[in-house]
């Protein structure tokens, strides 16, 4: 397992979850001004951007995710995440965030596999960082942050050799193998299949440094070529594009890993779990720290306000009723297919529903392993994190 792989996965993740939440409050930004209730203004939203943005490239934040460590399990790298979606005005119920986190993963799910290379993987981060870069232009402060997180990528990645990269891939490929859910612009574009899978063209140009496959030759001992014949590959491949940029600035060529949000309609987005893979109830065993991480999440999060303002609820659902629903089904194995629409809305109410799960972890966890074990694995993560958000 790749130690380099956290980095990349919280940039992806958190560059596509940037571009859900720009997508949904620039749909309800139907006013110059916020005059209009339950519209978000264009100011809402920018300040939106660059809390989570500040939050996300913090330098004690990045120094500490740039350090080699594990990948963290799904539900921990959800919890971290979450806490930086509320590292703002904005809130989100834990149903809606369920249906960001999976929108999130499947986009990136789908840009990894469609990675011509292993090395793209950096092309892929650098497009959302060229992406995040745009939302905060007009922040010099928080422009600077991004920069220079885009500097220490550079400097950790670039000197890792093919082989190095090969197994980072490999190692998200394990991280996203049993994410299978149904997204509606991926099934329009017949680029995923109803049960979840994605279904990968065959056509288009080859990897740079390889050649268009269907043809076989044969050489001698000496080295001179003797016999080549032709098999059908079943597929169109054409000759390989020219290399990307993989500098802080330039042309990246491949545009996997750009905001596909940028052009869908609002009612276009869905999410719907494959139920035919029953979930798994049971508590496991092994995740006792990321159910404790939760916890302490969980906890933190019964203070919605800051700077004694009124935090803005964010619904990825088309009404309150439908959110409601699907918090109390708890995605249950045997439920039907149910389409989910992404949808921004105001509130002025406080959710409450966190501080009543939150009360479900108030006993201590029990301590039954040593301090620098991995019980406290992401907590120094979150720490930081809690500290950037209370400033």
């Amino acid at each position: 397992m790749s130690m380099r792989t956290l980095p990349l996965v919280f940039i992806n993740l958190g560059g596509e979850m940037l571009y859900i939440l720009d997508q949904r409050l620039r749909a309800q930004n139907t006013a110059d001004d916020n005059t209009q209730k339950g519209v978000w203004s264009d100011d809402d939203r920018k300040r939106v951007m660059n809390d989570i943005i500040a939050t996300m490239f913090s330098k004690a934040f990045m120094e500490e995710l740039l350090k080699p460590q594990d990948l963290y399990s799904n539900r921990a790298l959800r919890t971290v995440l979450t806490r930086l979606a509320h590292a703002s005005i904005m809130r989100l119920n834990p149903a809606s965030m369920d249906r960001l986190y999976e929108l999130m993963v499947m986009a990136f799910k789908y840009q990894l596999l469609l990675c011509p290379r292993p090395r793209d993987l950096l092309i892929i981060s650098y497009n959302h960082i060229d992406t995040i870069r745009e939302f905060v232009r007009d922040t010099p402060s928080v422009l600077n942050q991004v920069d220079e997180t885009h500097r220490k990528i550079i400097e950790v990645y670039t000197p890792l050799s093919d082989g190095e990269f090969q197994l980072l891939r490999q190692t998200l490929l394990i991280f996203l193998q049993d994410m299978h859910v149904r997204v509606s612009l991926f099934l329009k574009d017949k680029v995923q299949n109803p049960n979840g899978r994605f279904a990968l063209s065959t056509t288009g140009p080859v990897p740079h440094g390889t050649e268009v496959p269907g043809l076989i030759r044969m050489f001698s001992s000496n080295g001179k070529e003797w016999k080549r014949w032709e098999f059908p590959t079943g597929g169109s491949y054409t000759s390989s594009i020219r290399v990307g940029s993989f500098e802080r600035f330039g042309d990246r060529v491949i545009r996997i890993g750009t905001n596909m949000y940028s052009v869908t309609q609002p009612e276009e987005t869905h999410t719907s779990k494959n139920f035919s893979q029953k979930a798994n109830s049971e508590p496991n065993p092994l995740a006792k720290e990321e159910l404790n991480l939760l916890a302490r999440l969980l906890g933190g999060m019964k203070v919605q306000n800051r700077n004694t303002e009124t935090g803005f609820r964010v619904n990825l659902f088309a009404t309150d009723q439908e959110e409601e629903e699907a918090g109390a089904s708890g995605g249950n194995g045997d439920q039907s297919f149910q389409v989910i629409n992404i949808q921004a809305t105001q509130a002025v109410q406080v959710n409450t529903e966190l501080a009543r799960i939150a009360g479900e972890f108030t006993g201590e966890p029990e301590q039954t392993e040593s301090p620098e074990g991995p019980s406290n694995k992401g907590e120094d993560l979150l720490a930081m994190m809690d500290e950037l958000i209370e400033l």
